[in-house]
């Protein structure tokens, strides 16, 4: 990648968290459900690479053992657990179906 591509990248994302942050946030912050929902996104986000990670190994889907332990470890979460639990029950949960 030559460095005018690398600068002209790193001025449009520059350019676009300007935009968010001045003038798209501010306005669609007026609403309280885009607020809402604005406020749910990085949640989703990090839940999808999460998921990405888990399933996705090169360019094949891979569901085995840590599929399973995402759900447990979802489901704790949405159980309002505390982290500590979530973290070894998701880690147990994985390290007994591998061991099946």
């Amino acid at each position: 990648m030559s460095t005018l591509s690398i600068v002209a990248l790193v001025a449009a994302v520059w350019g676009q968290r300007l935009l968010g942050a001045f003038v798209i946030g501010p306005v669609l912050g007026r609403r309280p459900v885009v607020a809402r929902a604005m406020g749910l996104l990085p949640a989703a986000v990090v839940m999808a690479v999460i998921i990405q990670l888990t399933v996705a190994e090169g360019k094949s889907l891979v569901v085995d053992e840590r599929l399973a332990g995402v759900a447990v470890a979802g489901v704790l979460v949405w159980r309002r657990a505390p982290f500590l639990a979530v973290v070894l029950a998701a880690a147990t949960v994985t390290a007994l179906l591998r061991v099946l």
